[in-house]
């Protein structure tokens, strides 16, 4: 897996070195009003990918946030894809510009399924984002059969969304397993059994902030 220990985020690298070429340019040229502007927008990206380290709790049934952002829903849906139609539990977080956009693991796990739909890309904060939107999903298991499904969805100004396991990988809790550029959202849908803490409105810390603990 990628980006487990470095400061930025590989994916952040071309955009970084344009606009440090481009300040560095106009700087040389006498440009210095441009120059500017490409030293802030170096600076901007240097920020946005940023890829810091979390720690996740010791107990190793606490299902941790995969993404920084804000709790925006907290409810009871059905879920056709994988559970049958079945009620579960979906929490939704929303990434504005300002999160961090790397994705961590949600729990120790076994990559069973995945997929991926090329959508429309509506604001992430809205609900039908969650059908509607651009999105790569894995169906996860852990070692007591518990199924978990989370999602990436694109948002409004993102465009790119990058999931690093492939079908059979096995993940570790608080692990980087990718990222989504520039405004999003992660879904993530948890079965009946598992206790939910989650609170609608939570500041979410990504590999930390817990959501809920398998039975």
């Amino acid at each position: 897996m990628k980006n487990q220990h470095q400061p930025v985020a590989v994916e952040g690298y071309p955009f970084i070195g344009l606009f440090a070429f481009v300040a560095l340019f106009c700087a040389a040229v006498d440009w210095y009003c441009l120059a500017t502007i490409g030293l802030g927008l170096t600076a901007f990206t240097v920020y946005f990918f940023r890829n810091p380290d979390r720690f996740p709790p010791e107990n190793e049934k606490a299902i941790v946030a995969p993404a920084d952002g804000k709790i925006i829903f907290v409810g009871k849906v059905p879920e056709d894809r994988y559970f049958d139609g079945q009620q579960v539990t979906k929490i939704s977080i929303f990434m504005n510009v300002f999160n961090v956009h790397v994705n961590w693991v949600p729990i120790t796990s076994k990559v069973l399924q995945q997929f991926y739909n090329k959508g429309r890309f509506f604001n992430a904060s809205l609900d039908k984002a969650s059908f509607e939107n651009e999105q790569s999903g894995m169906l996860l298991e852990t070692e007591s059969g518990v199924k978990i499904l989370c999602v990436q969805i694109a948002g409004l100004i993102a465009r790119r969304i990058v999931t690093y396991p492939v079908t059979g990988n096995l993940l570790v809790r608080g692990q980087r397993y990718g990222l989504i550029r520039f405004g999003s959202r992660v879904d993530l849908y948890l079965p009946e059994g598992v206790e939910i803490t989650a609170k609608l409105g939570t500041k979410t810390v990504a590999g930390e902030t817990v959501l809920g603990y398998l039975q």
